[in-house]
């Protein structure tokens, strides 16, 4: 690690004795040389750096200046940029957004626009630093209308390109925004993906999946959609008490609102049918073995876990308190009905 000048100096002085014995051109020259040594030994000052951008546009918000930086970025995206500049700039913007709360309400909503325009792009990474862009402007009030527009569109990139990070970033917008009901259709069309993501072996982008399939459940018009979508015959490996804590508890609060759902008057007032694959037979069919792997549950070692675990096994009961199919969780009665 280099010196700086007052520690090279510093050294210098501590040899004062040798110095002494310089003639005075020697000694200059062994000035110098010190200084020159410790310049050397700073580390380039890289303004362009989104690290070095942060600290200076803070810097100057704090003493009530406008740094102007998020604007310079905005203005640079607009010109003619490659891939790599483009996701630079991006995820710069996204760290401005965040970080200059003056300037980030200042935009406009061309700016929002012109993010949103990034999803477009032929780069994945591109889009992906758009979709961060975009969840960092959401957290402003005036601007969650504007980006909600784009939901669509984040809907279908979720759908048509098989990539972990995309999935992570957009899923993650989703979950911040409230979804209208215009974008329930695009919805019932990418379940079966939703669907996909949760059940891979990525546990960010399953934990994401989880948390706007909940959210969904609790929508009367795609409770059905979700309850008939195809799931694979290992689906109920998600509630292994070897899964991760923060997944098993999400995926305890979906199976909840998922009951709870079964057991409304609107939904019991239309006679369902489901296909044999569906997530409705993984977890409320007469083969489903859902009970035990709540009971198992129950003594996880996380306390979240354990409680939502008795939530759903409540909830269970109730549906066949009020006559859900009589067949529903068949292998459920012989232990909840035990007094277990």
């Amino acid at each position: 690690m280099g010196m700086s000048v007052p520690q090279c100096l510093g050294q210098l002085h501590i040899c004062k004795g040798v110095v002494g014995l310089a003639t005075g051109a020697g000694f200059i020259y062994l000035l110098y040389k010190a200084i020159k040594a410790g310049i050397k030994c700073q580390p380039p000052l890289c303004t362009t750096s989104p690290i070095c951008i942060a600290r200076l546009a803070i810097e100057r918000e704090r003493h009530g200046r406008d740094s102007g930086e998020l604007r310079r970025l905005l203005n640079s995206l607009e010109c003619k940029q490659d891939e790599y500049a483009k996701s630079m700039i991006l995820h710069s913007i996204t760290r401005c957004v965040y970080l200059l709360e003056a300037e980030a309400s200042a935009c406009t909503t061309d700016d929002i626009a012109l993010v949103g325009s990034m999803l477009d792009d032929k780069d994945n990474s591109v889009k992906i630093q758009a979709l961060n862009t975009l969840k960092a402007f959401s957290g402003i009030r005036k601007f969650r209308l504007k980006v909600q527009e784009h939901s669509i569109k984040v809907l279908e990139l979720i759908a048509s390109i098989w990539d972990s990070e995309l999935h992570i970033s957009g899923l993650r917008l989703l979950n911040n925004l409230p979804l209208p009901d215009y974008v329930h259709p695009q919805l019932r069309r990418v379940m079966p993906a939703l669907m996909e993501i949760l059940q891979s072996d990525y546990i960010l982008a399953q934990v994401q999946a989880i948390r706007l399939l909940s959210y969904l459940a609790q929508k009367n018009d795609l409770l059905y959609d979700i309850l008939n979508c195809q799931v694979h015959a290992n689906f109920l490996n998600l509630f292994q008490s070897t899964q991760p804590g923060s997944l098993l508890f999400e995926v305890l609060v979906f199976a909840e609102r998922l009951s709870e759902g079964r057991n409304s008057p609107h939904y019991r007032a239309v006679k369902w049918h489901y296909n044999e694959q569906s997530l409705h037979e993984a977890l409320f069919g007469d083969e489903s073995r859902l009970a035990d792997r709540l009971l198992a549950l129950v003594i996880h070692p996380e306390e979240e876990v354990q409680i939502q675990a008795c939530k759903v096994i409540v909830s269970l009961q109730c549906s066949q308190d009020v006559g859900v199919r009589p067949s529903v969780c068949q292998p459920s009665r012989s232990y909840f009905n035990s007094g277990e």
